[in-house]
Order: structure tokens, then sequence, then C-alpha cells
């Protein structure tokens, strides 16, 4: 394993106490600020009877209101700013598919800060100046191309601003200007490495040797696919626009967990039904309060994302918090004859399985009052062109597999190769027609 580079020792190593106490002091700074500078913010502590003076501690993070999603959205679009528009140096947005986009503001000190920690997880990663990123994630509202561009510039490294798509063109810039690192989706990274395979490309013989995904959740046997397909090391980062953008946490090297900046978020994990903090170890949907934001603090945004919090020392030497890599989103859960289902699980069961191929749908359905569950899943050239009877044997396999590890029946239904959709962003991989 490569040894791990720190960007910023002072706070990346910084002992426990001393943390706990930048916390606390940033937590009561911008608790004041929004009490003062935001009325939703003013409201929603009143209606909890909760004021800045009542935050002497940490565990006092739990007076506070959470913040969603359709806050954000309420308020659209400048309603939670905490600045004067002219301090306001840049804006960003959330697609907005389901609705109004949620805008997010930034100062020149958020950017600033943004940059570093980018900076810092890449340089976890990996990325050094003497890099050539190739930067595949989409640039304009959406917080990831802008974010890892200049946090890797920061670092010294050569960006490519590639943008998605276009993968024909993204395989040419890759060999003609000597790329080492790619950033994007993972779903992405395999299209790219379909592709390349295609054409006849041999990664083991171009100088790529890092990956940086994020944007969705992906699992270890997807990371084992992309790293033995691209020839590269491959690791997890984590953000979102409501909280910065990516830069939130990042895996270092050692690929086990992903840092959390706590300098700048205080993450809580909690029960999403209860909302009380779950045991040390347990799964549950991750929390973030922002203690340096200056144009859109957030108190507690709920992000939906499932995870846990990890124990022990890394290696790498950083003493900050651990999260593991995000399994799930509660909006992304099916429940499916009451058994809570991620569409990451069923990706695992997949990859374990000889001839599947990292590409699926699942289609969720209702006859009658029973839930039914097909998988659709893409099988290797040389799997399609085998006998109806190995065919029809791999889907018994995969459906076994699946009840064993999931505890719920499933049709499996194998389809040629590059069949289903290939995404340049976030993947879809459910069709849930119960509610139609």
């Amino acid at each position: 394993m490569a040894a791990c580079g720190i960007y910023n020792p002072k706070y990346e190593v910084m002992p426990s106490e001393e943390l706990k106490e930048l916390q606390l002091r940033r937590l009561q700074d911008t608790v004041m600020k929004v009490y003062y500078r935001v009325p939703f913010y003013r409201r929603m502590m009143e209606k909890v009877k909760t004021t800045p003076d009542d935050i002497k501690s940490l565990d006092d993070i739990r007076r506070l209101p959470f913040t969603t999603k359709t806050d954000l959205r309420d308020n659209y679009p400048f309603g939670l700013f905490a600045v004067p528009d002219n301090e306001i140096v840049r804006i960003h947005a959330s697609s907005g598919t389901t609705g109004k986009p949620t805008v997010v503001g930034y100062t020149q000190k958020d950017i600033d800060t943004w940059r570093e920690l980018i900076a810092r997880i890449v340089t976890a990663a990996g990325v050094t100046n003497s890099d050539t990123v190739q930067i595949a994630f989409g640039y304009g509202l959406f917080t990831g191309g802008f974010g890892l561009h200049y946090g890797c510039e920061h670092v010294g490294a050569s960006v490519i601003p590639a943008s998605s798509g276009n993968t024909e063109r993204q395989l040419m810039l890759m060999q003609d200007f000597k790329v080492t690192a790619l950033v994007c989706t993972p779903t992405y990274a395999l299209h790219i490495a379909e592709i390349g395979e295609e054409k006849g490309i041999d990664f083991k013989k171009l100088p790529l040797r890092w990956g940086l995904f994020g944007g969705e959740p992906w699992s270890q046997s997807m990371r084992e696919q992309i790293e033995k397909r691209l020839n590269i090391t491959a690791t997890d980062n984590y953000g979102l626009s409501e909280i910065i953008g990516p830069g939130v946490s990042g895996e270092c090297l050692e690929q086990n967990g992903l840092h959390i900046a706590e300098d700048h978020f205080l993450a809580e994990i909690v029960d999403p039904d209860t909302f009380e903090p779950v045991h040390e170890g347990e799964k549950g949907e991750l929390v973030f309060t922002s203690l340096t934001k200056e144009a859109i603090p957030v108190l507690r945004y709920r992000t939906r994302d499932i995870t846990c919090f990890m124990s022990g020392e890394c290696p790498c030497g950083r003493t900050l918090k651990r999260m593991e890599r995000v399994s799930g989103r509660n909006d992304d859960m099916l429940i499916i004859r009451g058994v809570n289902v991620f569409p990451s699980q069923i990706e695992s069961v997949l990859l374990e399985i000889e001839g599947a191929e990292p590409h699926y749908t699942l289609i969720v359905d209702r006859k009658g009052t029973l839930d039914t569950l097909e998988v659709k899943v893409e099988v290797s050239e040389e799997m399609f062109k085998d006998e109806m009877k190995q065919m029809e044997a791999m889907e018994a396999k995969v459906a076994t597999r699946i009840q064993s590890v999931l505890g719920i029946s499933a049709k499996v239904t194998l389809v040629e190769p590059k069949t289903i959709e290939r995404f340049m962003g976030k993947a879809k991989r459910v069709i849930d027609r119960r509610n139609r």
C-alpha cells in the first residue's frame, strides 16, 4: 500500500480533545449566526425552545432542530442564506428532478474552505502535483465537477475538465494526455472500462493509477471490478451540495472508511425513525451540522444516507472520525414483503457470481396484495452464448443467492450484454411500479 499523504496535519491529526474544543467553539458561533440572521432557524429553534445560550457542550446538538431537503426547497431560492447578496460569489443548485432545486451559495471564504477540503481528500487518495487528473463529472450547477477541479488544482495537479459523457472522447484524452487519475461516478468508471475494452485498449499500458469516485453508493465488489478492469486504486469520497459539495469525507489509500472533515462538519448517526443516536458501530442515517460555512450554514441536515461510524485508528495516522461507505439511502430503500432492501445489496450478490455483469435493473411490482421483485442482469458474451440450460441454471443460482443473503425471493432474468441503459452520472437502478 502506498503511503497516504496528509495535506493539513494541523487538523487531520489533531488530538481528540483539541478537536472537540474547536468543534464546540465553531458550533456555538454557527448557532448564534443562524439564530440572529436566518428567520427560518430562529422560528425552528423557538419551536423546540432552544436559544444559542443553551449550547454548552457538543451533546447539546440534540437540542437543535433538524433540517431537511424540503426545508431548503420551501425557502427557495435564498431564504436560508445568512449573508447579504453582495458577499455571495458562487451559486450552485441540485438537479431538482423532484421539484424546485435546492440552492446553495458560497462566500469567498466558503470557496477557499471547499478548495482545501478537496485538496485533503485527493491527497489522501494519492493525487500529488505530479498527477494529471481527468474530471468526468458534469460541470454547471452540480457541485461535483467544480469542487474536484479546484481542489486538484490546489495540490498542483494538472486538471482536464472533460465533463461527463462522450466516452470515446474521454478515452482519447486519457491516452493522449497521459492521465494518471480519473474522477467520476463508479458506474461511469465501469462504462469507460467497458468501452475501452471494446476498443482494444489495454489499461495496464496506460499511466492511469488512481480513481476518485463518488456521487452514488457502490459496493466493495464493484470497487474490485473497477480496480481490475482499469488497473487503478479506487477510493470513495462523499459530499452533498446542501453541506458544501464533495469534500465532506473521503477514503485514504488504506480504503478503510472515509475520514470526515470534523473541523468543518459535526457528524451524527441517528435512528431514522426515532431520531435518537444509534449505538457505536450501528448503522443509521447520517446527519451533518456545518461549523464554518458563511453563506448558508445548516443545522443537523438529514442526508438520508445510511452508514455507521468506524472504531479504531486508521494506519494512515489521521485522527478524524471515519464513516463506512454509504450503503444506500432511506429514500432508495425498498420495502419488499416487509424486508428492507438496498440496490447495493443486490449489486454485491450479482458481482459475486461469475458471468454476471455490473449492470442491472430492479423492477418492483405488486400482484394482488403481494410485492414482486424482478432482477434483470446483464451477462457476459460467453455466458449469453451458452445453452438455455446453463442460462436457466445461472438464473436459479442468482435467485438462490438473493434469497440466502436478503431473505426475499426474486425472479431473475438474464439479458444480453449492453442492453441495460448506461448512465454518465448517477445510475438509475430501480423501477417501482407499485404506486402507478
